[in-house]
């Protein structure tokens, strides 16, 4: 076997690891109880809600008089 073969095969081990754990977190998604730990989708709604609002603060020309 080359060592183009090894990579090949390294490469493809690689992405079908990555394919069962994408899998894998998907069904932990799932099964998962609300209320339960922190809510993925929420933190990123918060995380992006607070973002545009420090660019938004950023944005806006101070009104101090």
């Amino acid at each position: 076997m080359g060592i183009k073969d090894q990579f090949q095969d390294k490469s493809e081990q690689w992405q079908q690891q990555a394919k069962q754990k994408a899998e894998q977190a998907k069904e932990k998604g799932q099964r998962g109880r609300p209320g339960q730990g922190p809510d993925r989708d929420s933190m990123r709604d918060e995380e992006s809600e607070r973002m545009r609002r420090e660019e938004q603060e950023r944005l806006d020309p101070d009104f101090d008089m």
